[in-house]
């Protein structure tokens, strides 16, 4: 068994070895709290979350960090805007983006360190990085050097002769305009830390390399996040660490975009769907469905209509998983192992599309297992079935999805009222008084609820 995955760097699938035997270590690049998220960015959440779950379930112990970046020119921005102090702006917002990772089931990160937290660790790196002549103070700032880090822009293939480096207001004294600073120097009125080269905050890569040095150490595995990252901050977090004298990353794992109108989604474009919105609309599980099961590497065109078939695609799995409980008349646990075919197709680069075409030909072979009356062969495809989605994160009968709040209660309630409903249309057909009983079903219809006839009776879900 080896796990196989496209490395940026390499610009190829490589097969992976672990620093550590039996042990995966993981940054991925978290959320920049300057607003609500939005389903473009919990994708990237999500993604890594599969391929977590998938080293965990191949036996590796996985150290699984993702950062917050909570002072950033965009919260800064922000706060003046609003009027309101940066860190209530980053705070609410972090808060936001970790309802949105709990509502799609994602597990929580192993340490999810705050940018301003470390403070200490970045000055330490800044200071590291002058003393070997990697870096420079210049007007409160302090820049790295570029031309001093032969590899520079090795990772998103660039010539440095043809670069145009991101810079931001008050970034002067630069030896070169391609140079980018680590931190910058203190403005009025906005959040400043007292430095050995005078106040001010830290810049936006930074944080991450100092952050991976210290919860990871000088060598971990992969290192994550979305294309758009590749440059420049990934890039700049490369050069700084290994300037500095870490090996950094060994692998480097980017995952596609969310877009709408061939367009990237965000919030400058003024085109996202904020995940708080669509769980209102949709079940979350079903949106875990739709931005889980592409491809990590393939982009997503949003849109309604995709929505509801990848709902009415999750709806052939969650009836093929109620109709075999049913005829069980218990919880089929999971099987101790996934099929070949499922573990083939995650091994390959996460591949969740085509490990998906295995769980969706089990729930075709339990159905016709049904059919034939054929007990066993169902509840065995649905113990193959729940072992997959269990990896994916879509077990329906998982403690997540379908027990332990208030929501459950309510299914109870409604559960047994409309059963009342459907014993008096069960008595309207059996005295053969047809016209009530199709009354009694279009109102339960109109309600929003779906009547399936079977052989067992009567069954109830939500249309």
């Amino acid at each position: 068994m080896t796990i196989r995955l496209y490395d940026t760097s390499a610009r190829q699938i490589r097969d992976f070895s672990p620093l550590v035997p039996g042990c995966v270590s993981i940054y991925l690049c978290g959320a920049t709290v300057q607003a609500a998220p939005h389903i473009g960015h919990i994708r990237s959440g999500l993604n890594f979350d599969i391929m977590r779950r998938w080293f965990a379930y191949r036996g590796y112990d996985v150290t699984f960090v993702r950062n917050v970046t909570d002072i950033d020119d965009k919260i800064i921005k922000k706060s003046a805007e609003q009027g309101r102090p940066w860190w209530a702006i980053g705070y609410e917002n972090e808060r936001a983006f970790n309802a949105g990772y709990d509502a799609l089931g994602c597990l929580p990160p192993t340490v999810e360190p705050r940018a301003t937290g470390h403070v200490p660790e970045m000055i330490e790196m800044m200071r590291g990085l002058i003393e070997r002549g990697h870096a420079y103070a210049a007007d409160g700032n302090v820049y790295f050097d570029v031309r001093s880090y032969a590899d520079y822009l090795r990772l998103s293939n660039q010539e440095l002769e043809n670069l145009l480096q991101p810079s931001g207001e008050g970034e002067t004294g630069k030896r070169d305009p391609r140079d980018f600073a680590m931190w910058k120097a203190a403005k009025e009125g906005e959040p400043s830390w007292e430095t050995p080269w005078g106040r001010g905050r830290p810049g936006w890569h930074l944080e991450c390399s100092a952050m991976a040095h210290k919860y990871l150490g000088t060598a971990f595995d992969i290192h994550g996040g979305g294309l758009d990252l590749i440059f420049p901050h990934h890039e700049n977090e490369i050069a700084q660490a290994k300037a500095f004298g870490d090996d950094f990353a060994a692998y480097w794992v980017h995952n596609a975009w969310v877009t709408m109108s061939g367009e990237k989604m965000s919030k400058s474009l003024g085109n996202s769907v904020l995940v708080s919105e669509m769980v209102k609309e949709w079940r979350p599980i079903v949106l875990r469905y739709y931005l889980g099961t592409p491809h990590y590497r393939s982009m997503i065109e949003y849109s309604p209509e995709a929505l509801r078939e990848a709902e009415s695609a999750f709806a052939r799995i969650e009836g093929f998983v109620q109709r075999v409980t049913e005829k069980a008349g218990k919880t089929v646990p999971p099987a101790a192992e996934v099929p070949p075919a499922f573990a083939e197709a995650m091994d390959d680069d996460f591949g969740v599309p085509q490990a998906l075409a295995v769980v969706h030909t089990t729930v075709r072979q339990g159905n016709a297992a049904l059919t034939a009356d054929d007990k066993e062969g169902a509840v065995a495809r649905l113990a193959e079935v729940r072992a997959m989605l269990g990896v994916l994160g879509l077990d329906p009968l998982d403690e997540r999805w379908s027990g332990g709040d208030r929501g459950d209660d309510l299914h109870g309630v409604v559960d047994s009222l409309v059963r009342m409903v459907l014993e008096q249309r069960q008595a309207a057909r059996a005295r053969k008084d047809y016209a009530t009983a199709d009354a009694l079903r279009d109102q339960l219809q109109q309600s929003g609820l779906a009547i399936e006839d079977t052989p067992s009776g009567p069954r109830w879900s939500l249309s």
